[in-house]
């Protein structure tokens, strides 16, 4: 029996998993979701970015 992914919700930490985006690879906090993008949170240093992205180039992290 396969194991069910756990849903993408506000709150939930997730990687970015698209080979052509200029951030994949990195991990943030869903911030709000709006159909089938999120509103991700990126903290790096002194820099904090919000970025849509569609829902299914998010992975769990």
């Amino acid at each position: 029996m396969a194991s069910t992914p756990a849903p993408i919700l506000p709150g939930t930490t997730v990687t970015v998993a698209d080979a052509t985006s200029i951030y994949n690879g990195y991990t943030g906090f869903v911030q709000r979701i709006s159909g089938d993008c999120a509103a991700v949170l990126f903290e790096g240093g002194n820099w904090d970015k919000l970025v849509t992205i569609r829902l299914k180039d998010l992975q769990p992290a």
